[in-house]
């Protein structure tokens, strides 16, 4: 099974009063998560089944990355979830060619490097930051980007 681990985009910090699960993304988050969403189809990562946090940053992040038609299990479970806890969510997925799972830091990034292991050298993978998204196939690293990368001119 391909799987893909994606952190939300930038969040908004404007509203004091807002909940941590009610934040919104940000103008550059709703930019960062397009693009996000492009790289994927580009690189013919196209995730069958998603699992998703039902903070709002992460519920926007799926939508503005497209696949609408693609089956996903949101989950408050999910929000702010412990690697080990992604893990097991992970293994308990057996109908999926491609899993995405649009999650948090810090549990996601951990899982994250403990997944890619010390092979895989990436400065960015370390800190695993919003709209950071590493592709693995076969316990393997495959593909990693992040907004920045995708955005900023060549």
């Amino acid at each position: 099974m391909k799987l893909i681990l994606l952190r939300h985009a930038k969040s908004s910090w404007t509203d004091p009063v807002q909940s941590d699960h009610e934040r919104p993304l940000n103008a550059r988050g709703v930019i960062s998560a397009e693009s996000i969403g492009a790289w994927l189809r580009a690189t013919g990562h196209m995730p069958t089944k998603i699992l998703c946090s039902t903070a709002t940053r992460t519920c926007e992040t799926r939508e503005l990355i497209g696949f609408g038609d693609v089956q996903t299990v949101f989950s408050d479970s999910l929000y702010n979830a412990s690697e080990g806890f992604l893990r097991r969510a992970i293994e308990q997925v057996t109908d999926a060619e491609c899993l995405m799972v649009i999650g948090h830091n810090p549990g996601l990034g951990t899982l994250a490097l403990q997944m890619a292991g010390t092979a895989f050298q990436d400065d960015a993978l370390y800190a695993f930051p919003t709209g950071a998204c590493l592709v693995m196939e076969g316990g393997v690293p495959i593909d990693f980007t992040v907004p920045r990368r995708l955005l900023e001119p060549r």
